[in-house]
Parts: structure tokens; sequence; C-alpha cells
């Protein structure tokens, strides 16, 4: 028999070998990470206390803005941390609380940004419709579906995973925990779980990619019709970056997950982690806000509420 260990700890990867490098890394990082946290509480703050954005497509945005807060906040502290200090070591419950948490929020994350495509392509394609199509329970019931797509997913992952023996090594060439990596260490068999990451993305971000898509060609061919240039344009502006924000994400993210288990180099893992971890939630509110003439004009009016009255004094 082989001699082996149980593993009760795993060890992340850090940003580079180079004291220097982490350094700028790390800062790099943070700084998004905060961009991050600005932009989305921003938007939720903006789309809360504004009684004219109490609309179905700001209340995805405003849970969009929740979520993405949530997801950049589970992996990007604890690397930069961890990458600083050297202290690499990460339990094997704390690796499963990362797991779960990752995978949940990337989950409800490409379904609310499906119901956004939805939402979209119901006010510029049904505009009569839409009041009917997208009502305010029809999107308490879509995001709380969402909120349970991801709960099932997250938690068959994560308790699939470790259900595995790790006995060989300790060391996750990731920043974070994932899926993939877990089972590049595992000497179980790992096929079931394989299986089960395929299927996950076949039924969530397969199924919402294609949905996405179908609804930007119906919107896309609505737009075109338009005889006014300038509605046209922003429909575009909207919409372009939306769909590059997506497929970056659900890109770089089936490429990690769904590759066939061969030795890969770390830097290249690292990038792709970042295209679909740390990426998304800095982009979202830069697209949803700095481009929205609406959330500007209300930041507009709550800060000149919060500040015009010390003025005057």
């Amino acid at each position: 028999m082989v001699n082996s260990t149980k593993v009760t700890e795993f060890l992340l990867e850090v940003f580079a070998e180079t004291w220097e490098i982490r350094l700028l890394l790390s800062m790099l990082f943070l700084l998004m990470y905060l961009g991050s946290l600005l932009g989305n509480f921003t938007i939720i703050m903006v789309t809360t206390i504004d009684q004219s954005l109490h609309t179905p497509m700001y209340f995805f945005l405003r849970n969009l803005s929740i979520l993405d807060m949530c997801y950049v906040s589970v992996t990007v502290p604890n690397a930069c941390v961890n990458s600083l200090s050297d202290n690499r070591g990460i339990s094997v419950a704390g690796c499963a609380a990362q797991i779960f948490s990752v995978i949940f929020c990337a989950s409800v994350e490409i379904l609310l940004l499906a119901m956004m495509a939805h939402d979209r392509y119901a006010a510029i394609c049904q505009p009569l419709l839409y009041p009917v199509i997208m009502n305010h329970r029809v999107c308490v019931q879509m995001t709380l579906a969402s909120l349970l797509f991801g709960l099932v997913a997250s938690c068959l992952h994560t308790v699939k995973t470790f259900q595995l023996s790790f006995c060989d090594s300790n060391l996750v060439p990731q920043f974070f925990c994932d899926v993939p990596s877990l089972l590049r260490l595992s000497c179980s068999d790992t096929f079931n779980n394989r299986l089960l990451l395929l299927l996950t993305a076949i039924v969530i971000s397969g199924s919402c990619f294609i949905f996405i898509v179908v609804s930007y060609v119906h919107i896309f061919s609505t737009v075109l019709k338009l005889p006014v240039k300038e509605e046209r344009g922003k429909a575009f502006s909207t919409c372009v970056p939306h769909i590059i924000v997506v497929s970056v994400f659900l890109s770089s993210a089936a490429y990690v997950y769904l590759r066939p288990p061969v030795i890969s180099e770390v830097v290249q893992d690292l990038i792709l982690s970042v295209l679909y971890t740390i990426v998304p939630p800095f982009l979202n509110p830069i697209i949803y806000s700095l481009r929205n003439k609406q959330i500007k004009e209300a930041v507009r009016k709550i800060m000149l509420r919060l500040f015009a009255p010390h003025i005057t004094k």
C-alpha cells in the first residue's frame, strides 16, 4: 500500500514569486476591489432612494450590484492578504465555504444577466406588453428562482468535491479555492464531478448564454428599424458592452471549468480566473451607471440633497 496523509489544510497560490510584483498586483486588485464596492454600492443606494428608478430594470441591476459586492469579496481580500503576508494556508472548511460562495455567486450572476437581457427585450421589442410581462411579482419570482438554482448548484458541487480524497499535494494552483484546482489534487475518481460540472455548464451557463444572444438578436433587429439614429446609438452603446462582459465572463469560466485535467501554466490560470471573478463586478457598474443618464441624474440629485444644506450654511 502507498503511504498517504489526509489533507487538513490547503495552500493557495500567490500572485507572483517576487515581492515587488506581488505588491504591485495586490495593489491593483485591491483598487479594482474598492472600485467595485464603490460603484456597486452607489447603484444600490441610488436605485433604492430614487423613486423614479423603482422599475424592473433597476430592480435587477440593484440585485446584480448586491451580488457583485459579495462575489468580489469572496476572493480578492483574502488573496491579497495571503499574497502580501505569505500566509497561504486555508482550512478545509474555509476552502469549502469559498467554493460554495464562488459557485453560488457565479451561477446567480449569469441568471441575473439573462433576466436583464429579457427585461431589455420586453421593453424594446414588446413595449405595450412590458408592464404585464415584467410586473413586480414576476421580477421577485425570477430573482428567487435564480437564488434557488444557485443554492442547489453550489451545494451539489461543494458536497461532491469534498467527498473526494486529497492525499497527495495540498498546493492549490489558484489564488482561491475552486473546483477544477481541487479535482487535480484529488487521488479519487473525479469522473462524476466533471460530469456534474458539464451538466451545470449546459443547464445554467449554456442555456443562459443562448437566451442572452437570442434576446439581443431580437433587440438589435428592432433597434435597426428605429428612424432616429440617436436612439439606435444609445441602444447599441448599452447592449454591446453588456455582451462583451457576459462573453468574457462565460468564456473564461467555461475554459477553466470544462477543460481536460492537464497541467497548465499557473499564470494562465490566474489571469483567466481574474476575468471571471474580478473583472465583471468591476465593469458592471461602469457599464450600467457611467453610461446611464438616469443614474447619473439621480446621483447628482442625491449629492445636492446631501451637501446643498451644508453649503448654504
